[in-house]
């Protein structure tokens, strides 16, 4: 029962978390993350538009002698035949000024991109053939194969009947 006891004793820290060490330590990793930001601004600005008038032919006939008229926008002739008065009227082809608000809208956006840089980070010395064989086997597989070595030492201890 000692034996049990002392090779309990001797496995019991091979057991407790934090007893061995590791050489490979995991980086935090973050993904590429993209924000898109977009602005907007509208602005009213006076602009002047030029609004042309259409070209328009009238004539009247009148019992008249003297008939005359004219203004910006257009110009008369009147001509008198046989006692009957022949006026025309004829608009003259203006452009007119007109204020209006013109609407400007200004989008802008703005990306924004979050990247991670890699660093490779030398390591000073190369592993030992112990330590690459344990982290090919792994800490569980490690402590198991321990352990089941362990056994059959044990039982072929016993069946020799050494003790």
């Amino acid at each position: 029962m000692k034996l049990y006891r002392a090779i309990f004793l001797c496995v019991l820290p091979l057991l407790l978390p934090g007893s061995s060490c590791s050489t490979v330590r995991q980086l935090p990793t973050v993904a590429d993350s993209t924000r898109v930001e977009i602005r907007t601004e509208t602005v009213f600005q006076k602009d002047t538009v030029f609004v042309e008038l259409p070209r328009v032919v009238e004539r009247v006939a009148v019992l008249d002698t003297v008939s005359h008229l004219e203004n910006e926008f257009a110009a008369s002739a009147a001509v008198v035949s046989g006692g009957v008065l022949k006026h025309s009227l004829e608009t003259k082809p203006v452009k007119l000024p007109a204020f209006v608000d013109k609407q400007i809208v200004y989008r802008d956006s703005i990306i924004y991109k979050d990247r991670v840089q890699t660093m490779t980070v030398e390591v000073p010395r190369q592993l030992t053939g112990w330590q690459q064989a344990k982290l090919r086997v792994g800490g569980f597989c490690f402590f198991a194969v321990i352990l089941i070595g362990l056994y059959f030492l044990i039982t072929s201890i016993y069946k020799l009947k050494l003790f």
